[in-house]
């Protein structure tokens, strides 16, 4: 295994923020730095030699720190030690600055974008692990990078990377990027889409005449962006139209949404890079069945499918499965992103029908009501069903889908868009015993 220098080796290290991100690099660094932790929140931990790292503010001030490992979580405009980040910000590192001064030699691929990292990151990881590569899953898909164990030379790393990961990161550097979309999200973060943009296009930035793009240059942003700035990778641009006969050959439904298409796209272009067996393709394609809350089918009979898409914070999520349906009862609903919009037209939503829960409806009333049928609820179980009356009213409807596909955050009322989608499952369950 090809190491990069470790300049992260004998140095005194403050970790900001003590989640799953930070405790990993401290488990990781711990043998061979001097650490310190900081988190805003009051945490104990389990481990008394843990707790035992963690520095207070006036003694931090007095401490020598070499470098600052800010969790994904942290913004620095807005944390217990934003004048600190800011006169330190060049001390400021990532995990994956750490993952790259030790593992730089080994392959990376690393997905971004604001809509279907994880869907293609998890395609991409079970085609290398069916044909036989030695490949690892991990960043903001849930498996923090510096966990990973028994790394050897030909182990190749599939990385999701989000905007806030990709933020504050120096050293990180990919051989193959790919920019999946970019509209307007975590606006109240990054402040400005130019930022996000710029958070994203890092991947490109940073890379080498010996590395690759893979980007979607239909897409307004990325088009945009690529024609401002100099670039040293190859550049391959995405066509999103795998054609009918390669759809019908892999016969899995799942890959009937226009969002999975453009995700199957990317990882088709970027398994060209690798030596692939065809046959084996097409059998772990045939046999994907997505990852859970994300387009997931819950529920489907002759007349009614049921999908859980809790995993949709944005409109731009939403729409591409809204595309691909018809006659569609639409829940929607949470803490709306700031700057997102709406972009589908009156025709195109005919045969839909939007049934709004939560205390934050007015910004979707606004959105929705010259657009789309509104109905507001207080909470999901009054609406599923009133749904369910509305869907027995329509009997000669067929085809007939439920997509609970939120398009807003999950934090007015859930800690996470997985405890709202089980939360979903569960009262799908109830009531109509599936």
């Amino acid at each position: 295994m090809l190491k990069n220098e470790n300049i992260f080796l004998k140095k005194n290290i403050l970790i900001y923020g003590v989640g799953k991100s930070g405790l990993s690099t401290y488990e990781f660094l711990k043998k061979q730095s001097n650490l310190y932790l900081f988190d805003d929140k009051k945490l104990t931990i389990k481990k008394s030699v843990i707790n035992k790292k963690f520095i207070k503010y006036n003694d931090l001030k007095k401490t020598r720190i070499d470098h600052i490992i800010v969790s994904p979580g942290i913004n620095v405009n807005k944390c217990l030690l934003k004048k600190y980040l800011k006169k330190n910000f060049n001390k400021i590192k990532t995990d994956l600055d750490v993952f790259y001064s030790i593992f730089g030699g080994n392959k990376n691929i690393t997905i971004t974008g604001t809509n279907g990292k994880s869907t293609t990151s998890k395609i991409l990881y079970e085609v290398l692990k069916d044909q036989k590569y030695d490949a690892r899953l991990v960043g903001n898909i849930g498996n923090p990078i510096l966990l990973e164990k028994n790394i050897k030379k030909n182990t190749i790393f599939v990385i999701e990377a989000s905007s806030y990961q990709l933020e504050y990161s120096k050293l990180f550097k990919t051989n193959f990027a790919g920019i999946l979309n970019i509209s307007p999200d975590h606006l109240e973060r990054h402040k400005t889409l130019n930022n996000y943009v710029n958070a994203k296009f890092k991947l490109i930035k940073n890379q080498t005449k010996k590395d690759y793009g893979f980007l979607n240059t239909k897409n307004l942003y990325i088009k945009n962006k690529l024609n401002k700035i100099k670039t040293y990778s190859k550049i391959i641009k995405i066509n999103k139209n795998l054609g009918s006969k390669f759809i019908k050959k892999i016969n899995n439904p799942y890959f009937a949404t226009e969002g999975n298409k453009e995700n199957l796209s990317f990882v088709i272009e970027i398994i060209k890079k690798f030596n692939i067996k065809k046959k084996i393709l097409f059998k772990t394609l045939k046999n994907f069945n997505g990852l859970k809350y994300r387009q997931q089918i819950i529920y489907k009979s002759e007349y009614l499918t049921i999908i859980n898409d809790s995993k949709s914070t944005s409109y731009s999520s939403s729409i591409s499965m809204l595309r691909s349906l018809s006659s569609v009862y639409w829940i929607v609903g949470g803490l709306a992103k700031k700057g997102d919009k709406f972009l589908l037209s009156k025709n195109e939503c005919k045969n839909f029908k939007a049934y709004i829960f939560g205390k934050k409806k007015n910004n979707f009333i606004k959105h929705l009501k010259n657009i789309i049928y509104c109905q507001y609820f207080v909470d999901l179980k009054s609406l599923l069903k009133k749904i369910l009356l509305d869907i027995k009213k329509e009997k000669n409807i067929k085809n007939k889908t439920i997509l609970f596909s939120p398009a807003a955050a999950s934090f007015d009322s859930f800690k996470n868009f997985e405890d709202r989608g089980k939360y979903f499952n569960n009262l799908i369950k109830k009531i109509i015993n599936v």
